[in-house]
């Protein structure tokens, strides 16, 4: 009962993300829209480039916003003979088109204002102005914070980019305002200087959400959390003795699919196999939202002393060498003279130099055997 409960948040969690995001970036549209009104005018009477450069900046929020609405819609298409997993991975172009829209503010950006510092103009700030300003950065304080929230809740990157560049705004829109004071305490113009250093933060953003969503498509290490509990939840069944070569596949955010390995005593019939890893696949869905398609099973001796040292010998030869991380799903066959394991190594090393390494190091000890030794990577 308490299994189907959980079962039932992970659907509802699903289910009610498309609306939530959409709400959410509405709510930063309708927002940064009105910033950007207030911005542009006083701006305009002002006749300060940062402050129209900050409206600008808004401007591009709003537009961020847009795409991640448009984003959500096309990623929660349901699955078809043509796209069978599903239109998630959508999300990820939304949200490189989010970061090319704010990289292409802070380029333009920074082209008005290096103009700006080679042809001055005096701003002219009034009481209205700063009051404005004062209260946009309040706003942004508070919508940065809601859009990230939102984002995190509901797995959506764009929201957490949006939030996160929101709260930055939050800081670029305080330099404006302490330019403005600056110029009326000492009547020194910073104006200038402060949208090339507004530019440059805005550039830095762009270009790390850029490289984020980029690692987001090429795919990326699972996140240790996860797997270690994915793993724990596996290990937890009194069958298993270790699980290994977890692989998560992500289709779109909260569409994560994943295969595994599964170290098994050689005596379980195979239907007692099939009953376990068909457990542990509802067991892992209903506990992390993860599905595993695929679980292979490796055997381990539990019997012969002969076999047991075999297996401390190859061990130890195996992870005498640093880049050998670890050895598992090994096995060995005295009757019929084969010896089976694989081996996790790390990036330091060729795949094709390792396997060579160690057949010629584990054949040396065990030359009558066969062996089928498996390269896998540090994932």
């Amino acid at each position: 009962m308490e299994k189907e409960k959980e079962h039932n948040s992970v659907d509802a969690l699903a289910e009610g993300r498309e609306s939530a995001i959409v709400r959410t970036s509405i709510v930063g549209i309708a927002t940064n829209l009105m910033l950007v009104g207030f911005k542009a005018f006083v701006g305009l009477v002002s006749n300060s480039i940062a402050v129209i450069l900050d409206a600008v900046n808004n401007l591009s929020d709003a537009l961020s916003s847009v795409v991640t609405i448009i984003g959500a819609k096309l990623g929660a298409k349901q699955p078809n003979k043509k796209h069978p997993l599903g239109y998630g991975r959508i999300e990820y172009l939304s949200s490189m088109i989010v970061a090319a829209i704010v990289l292409y503010a802070g380029i333009t950006s920074l082209v008005e204002s290096i103009k700006k510092v080679i042809s001055p103009e005096a701003a002219d700030y009034s009481t209205v102005s700063l009051i404005i300003i004062s209260v946009a950065i309040a706003v942004k304080l508070v919508l940065g914070q809601y859009v990230k929230r939102q984002g995190k809740k509901f797995n959506s990157g764009a929201l957490v980019a949006s939030g996160s560049d929101a709260l930055f705004d939050a800081i670029l829109s305080a330099s404006v305002l302490a330019s403005a004071i600056v110029y009326l305490i000492w009547n020194v113009s910073v104006e200038a200087y402060v949208g090339i250093l507004i530019s440059l933060f805005i550039v830095k953003a762009g270009i790390e959400m850029m490289v984020e969503t980029v690692d987001d498509i090429l795919g990326k290490r699972g996140d240790k959390e996860e797997t270690d509990r994915i793993k724990q939840l596996i290990c937890e069944e009194p069958e298993v003795r270790g699980a290994y070569d977890l692989i998560l596949f992500n289709y779109g955010p909260s569409k994560n699919y994943g295969s595994v390995h599964l170290e098994l005593p050689d005596t379980m019939l195979l239907d007692e196999v099939d009953r376990l890893t068909r457990h542990i696949q509802v067991k892992v869905y209903q506990e992390t939202g993860v599905i595993l398609t695929g679980i292979g099973v490796y055997s381990y001796n539990t019997s012969d002393d002969e076999r047991a040292e075999i297996r401390n010998r190859v061990q130890e030869t195996v992870m005498a060498h640093d880049w050998a991380l670890q050895l598992h799903g090994f096995y060995a066959d005295t009757e019929h003279k084969t010896i089976r394991f694989d081996v996790v190594q790390s990036f330091d090393i060729e795949r094709s130099e390792a396997i060579r390494t160690l057949t010629e190091e584990v054949q040396a000890l065990y030359p009558d055997y066969t062996l089928q030794i498996v390269s896998d990577i540090d994932a």
